[in-house]
């Protein structure tokens, strides 16, 4: 009995393991499925909210996409339409004619082909120089290749009229109706014996109203050079423009004496300008100041100050290609160019003109105007 005493007292007395030691009770089988169905419900919840993630961002991308497409569509389209020799506004073309020496364009023309600098004539068919208008060179000329526009006679007076023009455009159509009368002065047609003009240049016209509507695509198309007669388009103070040359295919901004507008008429009343009238005051290379023939706009030349372009700017048809206003919107497109020397305007046209609602006397014009109505 001791010994079993004994042996029962050591086994009790046997000192207890830590608690590091311990063994951990067993939880019982209803708790592990608990915890497996919550790993379970989070592993659910987070590939669900993962393929959620996955499905939004290929939405995201499917509404995206198209209207990538669509952009650079458009810029490749505006790409396309941009042709031509392009102006770059950050380059300063200088002032080359500051001084207001100009080189004389007499019978710089082409009957065959386009090329800068000349003019690319339908017909050639100009009068004898002693029919031509101007009688005799006046002294603003220097030699026989330069004049000085600064010291160039103007026609006297200051005459008031009433310009009636409209400008509209209506699908592919820009319909341009003018009476020809100015929105500014003119000098006193005919010119006045006792006017110092008349010395050299004679013109016995008088300034009439007309009827005169350009038809004109509002979106032209860029093309190869074709030629041109003997009016060039028509300018939004309502007055027609004429080619560089006089009837006789000498350079009439040099040779024929305009008024202090460079505005005159011919014989039908038609009061036309042949090169960039001063009395335009916003002759900026984005401000349209008219529109040619063949529906293209004609814009000033200034850059900015003391950035003027000229014609070795331009190419072949005195054009250009840049950012422009028209029709209160910002495009870019081909234009042409007004400059302070010869040819003045347009020399060829990059689209398919319409016929001259204006007469030229030069004897290039396409058809006749309808009679004029009387001098108001």
């Amino acid at each position: 009995m001791p010994d079993e005493q004994n042996d029962s007292q050591n086994i009790n007395s046997q000192p207890a393991l830590p608690p590091s030691e311990q063994p951990v009770p067993e939880p019982p089988k209803s708790s592990k499925k608990s915890l497996l169905a919550i790993v379970i419900v989070v592993l659910v919840l987070i590939l669900g909210v993962a393929v959620h993630l996955m499905r939004q961002s290929t939405h995201q991308s499917q509404i995206q996409q198209p209207t990538t497409t669509n952009s650079q569509a458009k810029q490749e389209t505006a790409a396309q339409n941009v042709q031509g020799l392009q102006l770059d506004p950050q380059k300063n073309y200088g002032d080359k004619y500051a001084n207001g020496i100009l080189p004389v364009g007499d019978n710089q023309y082409s009957a065959t082909t386009a090329t800068k600098g000349k003019v690319y004539v339908c017909n050639a068919n100009f009068v004898p120089t002693s029919q031509a208008g101007a009688q005799s060179r006046g002294p603003w000329f220097i030699g026989t290749t330069q004049w000085d526009i600064n010291k160039k006679y103007a026609v006297q007076g200051s005459v008031n009229w009433q310009s009636q023009l409209t400008n509209k455009v209506a699908g592919s159509t820009r319909t341009i109706t003018t009476n020809d009368l100015p929105n500014h002065i003119t000098g006193i047609f005919p010119v006045a014996s006792s006017d110092p003009a008349a010395k050299y240049d004679r013109n016995p016209n008088s300034i009439s109203a007309q009827s005169l509507t350009y038809s004109l695509a509002s979106n032209p198309g860029y093309g190869t050079p074709q030629c041109m007669g003997g009016e060039a388009g028509v300018m939004l103070t309502g007055v027609a423009l004429f080619s560089a040359f006089d009837a006789g295919g000498r350079d009439a901004g040099a040779w024929e004496i305009q008024d202090s507008c460079q505005g005159h008429p011919q014989s039908s009343g038609v009061y036309h300008y042949h090169s960039l009238s001063s009395c335009i005051k916003n002759v900026s290379v984005n401000n349209v100041i008219g529109f040619a023939l063949d529906g293209f706009p004609i814009t000033g030349p200034k850059v900015g100050d003391g950035n003027i372009l000229t014609t070795d700017d331009l190419d072949e048809c005195h054009g250009i290609t840049s950012e422009i206003t028209l029709d209160g919107k910002k495009v870019t497109m081909y234009h042409y160019v007004m400059t302070q020397d010869f040819p003045y305007s347009i020399s060829c046209f990059r689209a398919k003109a319409i016929q001259s609602p204006a007469q030229h006397t030069g004897g290039q014009q396409n058809q006749s105007p309808p009679p004029p109505p009387s001098r108001p």
